[in-house]
């Protein structure tokens, strides 16, 4: 175990639950890279992920963003394709980006489709599934509303999903943000995440949140902190 980690260790309670505020402060007290790292939220949820009725996705805009420039990619004809121009996405198109997409083209970041495009996109499963870039109803990434999504996404609109364990990971920010916008953006996912608490789900729904950085150790924080507001 190297020097840095080492001394991670001896700051870090396994054992402990920390307020959100604690953790925030303890990944800050302990970062030693000189690159500003990203802010990983991993919440474990009470369900059961092999039951589509129980999957849990969803998406938000963070009040303070990612920290992350995000490049967009929309998809549309006629009058929305217009639309898509004046958006500042970065690539647009129809016809011809769904044929360079599937050669395997993929330097986006999020891919927003008209519901119209969505037939001639569903033969690219095999290459934006895997990425996470699959446009989806669910976390309007299928949308008419071209513009104001585009404004969303590049604002700091993140997706969510859990995985094949029932835990969902995103990034929440920067570890430069000030300590407040961090826990607004924390609080911004957690909320969302507990209104799609699936009615099959059974037991205790947040089991365990933990909060990291990059290169930084995982930090345990007290689900409670999130069901008294």
């Amino acid at each position: 175990m190297s020097k840095r980690m080492l001394e991670i260790k001896k700051k870090v309670d396994k054992q402990k639950l920390y307020t959100l505020k604690e953790a925030i402060e303890l990944l800050k007290e302990v970062k030693k890279t000189k690159f500003d790292e990203s802010v990983e939220l991993h919440v474990n949820l009470g369900i059961d992920p092999k039951q589509s009725s129980q999957i849990v996705r969803g998406a938000v805009v963070l009040p303070h963003g990612t920290g992350k420039k995000v490049k967009v990619c929309v998809l549309a004809k006629g009058e929305k394709l217009k639309e898509a121009e004046q958006s500042g996405a970065e690539y647009y198109g129809s016809e011809e980006l769904i044929e360079k997409i599937s050669k395997g083209w993929t330097d986006f970041d999020v891919l927003i489709a008209t519901p119209d495009m969505m037939k001639d996109l569903a033969k690219l499963g095999k290459i934006l599934g895997p990425k996470g870039l699959m446009p989806n109803p669910k976390t309007g990434t299928v949308t008419t509303e071209i513009i104001k999504t585009v404004e969303e996404v590049k604002k700091g609109r993140i997706e969510f999903r859990n995985d094949s364990y029932g835990i969902i990971h995103c990034i929440v920010g920067k570890l430069s943000f000030d300590t407040d916008k961090l826990i607004d953006n924390i609080r911004t996912v957690i909320d969302a995440i507990i209104k799609l608490k699936p009615p099959q789900a059974k037991g205790v729904y947040l089991r365990k949140i933990y909060l990291s950085s990059s290169m930084g150790p995982a930090v345990q924080i007290n689900p409670n902190e999130f069901l008294k507001r």
